[in-house]
């Protein structure tokens, strides 16, 4: 789920330190903010396992539950914040002393009693709210097994279904796989093993590359085999597909997953084989279904596909797959809108058969990035409306906003959600805040470790590293799960000592910000004004993101009920 922790994190620790600190709590304070330590201890834990369904899978009443958890956490920790600052008091400055310093400390005597009754009562209310929460949840439960789920498709099959023929620019990037294959193709060569891993954004073709591979050179191997592996994959079932697509006359069903590793080894052992395994998330589950394959002295070929470069780094043979040319996204993009335009001739043009939709169009593109999946989802969404300038303009300046409802938009977002429900939930709390980014922003590393730090998402220092050291390692992640783009250019990278490039600035897709913000949105994180994008508020703005001039209406959009919790940075 699209799940956000909101302030517990940070809320968290601070009851704990109201605690031990000295703020001479009263009694039954103390024991409201123990009592509001262990409920939000287990809150947090539900949270975080809630938060490893996919949402499409997830009930709603666990979405209404966490969105009151998420909101009522800031509520506490405003609270919180209120009184600690208002105990400590503003530091004096070094040159008060005397008469002035003597008032001063007796108004902050007199004022200690009514701050001390006023959290007491806050802090009545925050547990009668707390418990509220928890008995209304279990006092809507629904037996989930008297509920029918219906059974999601994976929207990647539609993108799978067009023919060879139909996709640009795969020739040049199946031709080069192909060669990396086969270099050396001697009969010494042949008797060791290949093993390419493509690796990518989500939506730029891994899985098609590797089809188009598998289905040109398989027929030079003794035997094929290709399997999706999945995030959540059911190893035993993988072993059995691949048996079958190996060898169609082999009886798997009754064997179990050890003796199904077994049987693959010893069929495998005198052949020279070609596998292709598809969509690996987890470098553990590529070793786990390596023991299935083995090296022989005949040789063999494997192609592995994921969208996260350490697992391909140590699969092996790390392919990076390149978006489509500006040529070819154009070409890709007027065939699926237009047709085969010059059929006569048998050619095809990058331009546009319709000088009036040249611009609009190169403007879609350009939000596309040569990514094929936002290629052809655009396309299609424009295919079905007329050739109107202004309506192309409409869903120009829609993007990011107003298309929630369009399901070739929708399908697009699911496939670029799997890795982002892939991400631990510190680090998509980390990805949602770079939606107030605007689109194309180079985001300077240094300056969004230390927003994380500020917000609270870095917690505390682990295994001797410093916060900063960890927002570095989050930042790290973030780029190796292809959820950001590093920004390599001499004024921003550098080799250091150790031979590694150190970055100092990414840039996130225009496809990956239309999804994190639409998730931002729906769970209230960051609101956006600008003068093309508005996330709507709900009944609270809790971060807001002013851009593109929109400050002098800000007002006009948000009150300033709406603006009283917001977090400015």
């Amino acid at each position: 789920m699209e799940i956000v922790m909101g302030a517990l994190p940070s809320l968290i620790p601070k009851l704990a330190e109201l605690l031990a600190g000295e703020y001479g709590l009263q009694k039954e304070v103390k024991g409201g903010i123990i009592f509001l330590q262990a409920e939000l201890e287990s809150m947090q834990g539900a949270l975080k396992k809630i938060s490893k369904t996919p949402a499409d899978k997830l009930d709603d009443q666990d979405k209404i539950w966490a969105r009151k958890v998420r909101e009522m956490s800031y509520d506490i920790e405003d609270t919180i914040d209120t009184y600690m600052v208002r105990c400590k008091g503003g530091r004096k400055p070094a040159e008060q002393h005397g008469f002035k310093e003597a008032i001063d400390r007796t108004l902050k005597w007199f004022r200690q009693p009514m701050i001390r009754r006023k959290i007491a009562k806050e802090i009545r209310e925050i547990k009668s709210h707390v418990e509220e929460v928890a008995m209304r949840r279990d006092r809507y439960k629904v037996n989930d097994t008297d509920v029918a789920k219906p059974v999601a498709i994976d929207p990647r099959l539609l993108f799978a279904q067009y023919e060879v023929k139909e996709l640009v620019g795969i020739d040049e990037a199946r031709e080069e796989v192909i060669r990396i294959l086969m270099e050396g193709n001697t009969e010494v060569s042949k008797q060791h093993g290949k093993i390419v891993s493509i690796v990518g954004f989500g939506g730029l073709g891994k899985t098609t590359l590797a089809d188009v591979v598998y289905k040109k050179i398989r027929a030079r191997f003794d035997c094929s085999g290709f399997v999706s592996v999945s995030q959540t994959p059911d190893l035993k079932k993988l072993y059995k597909e691949l048996l079958y697509d190996l060898d169609k006359t082999m009886n798997v069903e009754t064997l179990d997953e050890r003796r199904l590793i077994e049987l693959l080894r010893e069929f495998l052992q005198d052949k020279r084989y070609f596998v292709v395994v598809d969509d690996i998330w987890d470098i553990s589950v590529w070793n786990m279904i390596r023991c299935a394959l083995p090296d022989n002295d005949v040789g063999y070929t494997i192609i592995a596909t994921t969208r996260i470069s350490d697992v391909a780094e140590q699969a092996g043979g790390a392919y990076k797959l390149k978006p489509l040319s500006p040529y070819n996204s154009r070409k890709l993009f007027f065939r699926r809108i237009f047709g085969n335009v010059n059929k006569d001739n048998n050619e095809e043009t990058e331009k546009c058969p319709d000088e009036e939709l040249a611009e609009v169009s190169d403007r879609i593109l350009k939000k596309c990035a040569g990514v094929p999946l936002a290629v052809i989802t655009m396309a299609s969404m424009l295919a079905c409306k007329a050739r109107n300038k202004m309506d192309w303009y409409e869903v120009y300046n829609s993007l990011g906003a107003g298309l929630e409802n369009n399901q070739n938009v929708k399908n697009m977002r699911k496939i670029l959600s799997f890795s982002y429900y892939e991400l631990p939930y510190h680090l998509r709390t980390c990805l949602l805040y770079l939606s107030m980014f605007p689109e194309d922003f180079e985001i300077d590393k240094d300056r969004l470790i230390r927003m994380w730090i500020a917000e609270g998402f870095i917690q505390c220092e682990k295994h001797g590293k410093s916060l900063f050291e960890l927002g570095e390692s989050y930042f790290n992640e973030l780029i190796n799960r292809s959820m950001i783009q590093p920004i390599h250019n001499s004024g921003t990278s550098m080799l250091h000592n150790s031979g590694t490039i150190m970055l100092h600035s990414c840039r996130i897709h225009d496809m990956v910000l239309d999804l994190i913000r639409s998730l931002s949105s729906e769970e209230n994180f960051v609101t956006v004004l600008s003068d093309m994008h508005s996330t709507s508020p709900s009944n609270m703005i809790r971060r807001l993101s002013l851009q593109n001039g929109k400050k002098s209406h800000v007002m006009a959009q948000a009150t300033r009920n709406l603006l009283q919790h917001a977090r400015f940075r």
